[in-house]
């Protein structure tokens, strides 16, 4: 599977745009500013229905204009799909295959798989611990339809309970027959969305060592801990003990939605102990993890993102990286750069057909496919 071709109308910097892309690899130079990172994020786009950098959709659009639209055709062995999205203002966002609209976007999530590794994956360390659940969840969607739609479920009743709580607080008067009907489903779709991250963590963990055992530059122990208060108490266990701070703070104190990951290497954290080397190998080797993990349950091979990621690696890692890329573990792959003679000395190395794209204030100039002749 792989992206023949995308079209953009109106998306970011792009007031009008069609690319057709190798199977292989796809290079876009250019300076900062340019618009290369928004080729990727549209790509993204069409694989899980939202932007890798901005989730507010109409945010995405072109500045001045009232709609985008982005569409792309994938080659799949059974046949080509053509995909558009689409978002305006005021109006929902649309997603159509072969041009019948799907009535949930669940039903597209995890058919066009895709893998994008950014320097902004250092908020995976250094943000909160919603960026590390969002994570998660957006890998075992993918898989499991089930699961986003327990997701969304838990999210909606959680959002009652917390408005109950508020109200009772208000009226000063405690309803445990309303609240009792908030918590029966809580409990029913928590346990369910715990149990599915306890066993992707225990599938993920192996995967994500050996990517990292690979990309690092020395054997160290890395570690990846699943933290939730439903790891030692059920879910009505839970609820129980946080009733009255729960009707006091007008809020739900425990549930899966304060579940956290620790990142640790060496048993220290990451975020505290590892270096600036440390912290890019453990954050490639998740993302790697990540694209292995989905290679396996998808049977499908993700299209690789790789946004200005090579002016932040040594050699060495960009070696190993060079390394999968040549043996084939990838298949598509999107690479973006502002230096073009970095990419033709890096691929150089490689004998994989090159597709090269400059790309200068939202207009990209198709150039030659190069066919690297190896070292």
């Amino acid at each position: 599977m792989y992206l023949k071709s995308i079209q953009l109308l109106n998306f970011k910097n792009y007031e009008e745009a069609e690319l057709q892309l190798s199977p292989s690899v796809n290079c876009f130079t250019g300076d900062n500013g340019s618009g290369k990172t928004n080729i990727l994020d549209a790509v993204h786009y069409l694989s899980v229905c939202k932007s890798y950098l901005n989730a507010v959709d109409r945010q995405n659009i072109r500045f001045d204009q009232p709609f985008f639209v982005i569409q792309g055709i994938f080659d799949t062995p059974e046949r080509e799909v053509d995909i558009q999205c689409s978002v305006k203002l005021g109006s929902k966002k649309i997603f159509k295959r072969n041009k019948k609209e799907y009535e949930k976007l669940a039903e597209h999530i995890g058919q066009f798989p895709c893998v994008m590794i950014s320097p902004y994956d250092r908020n995976l360390i250094g943000d909160g611990s919603e960026v590390r659940r969002r994570w998660m969840d957006g890998i075992i969607a993918q898989s499991n339809r089930g699961y986003l739609e327990d997701l969304q479920r838990y999210k909606k009743v959680l959002d009652q309970r917390n408005a109950l709580l508020k109200n009772m607080y208000e009226s000063r008067l405690f309803d445990r027959e309303s609240i009792e009907v908030w918590n029966e489903q809580l409990i029913r779709y928590g346990t369910k969305i715990h149990e599915a991250r306890k066993e992707f963590l225990t599938e993920f963990i192996p995967v994500f060592q050996r990517s990292y055992n690979f990309i690092g530059e020395e054997d160290e122990k890395i570690d990846l801990e699943y933290r939730s208060q439903l790891n030692d108490l059920t879910f009505a266990e839970l609820l129980e003990i946080n009733e009255k701070k729960d009707a006091f703070t007008q809020y739900t104190q425990g549930g899966i939605h304060k579940d956290d990951l620790l990142f640790t290497i060496k048993e220290h954290p990451v975020k505290k102990f590892g270096s600036q080397g440390q912290q890019k190998s453990y954050l490639i080797a998740l993302r790697l993890g990540q694209f292995e993990w989905m290679k396996e349950h998808l049977k499908a091979i993700p299209i690789l993102l790789l946004d200005d990621i090579f002016d932040k690696l040594d050699d060495k890692r960009v070696e190993r990286l060079l390394q999968l890329v040549s043996d084939h573990s990838f298949g598509q792959v999107l690479v973006t750069d502002t230096n073009r003679d970095r990419l033709e000395n890096i691929f150089g190395q490689s004998e994989t057909p090159i597709q090269y794209f400059s790309v200068s204030k939202g207009v990209v100039t198709p150039e030659q496919t190069l066919k690297a002749v190896s070292s």
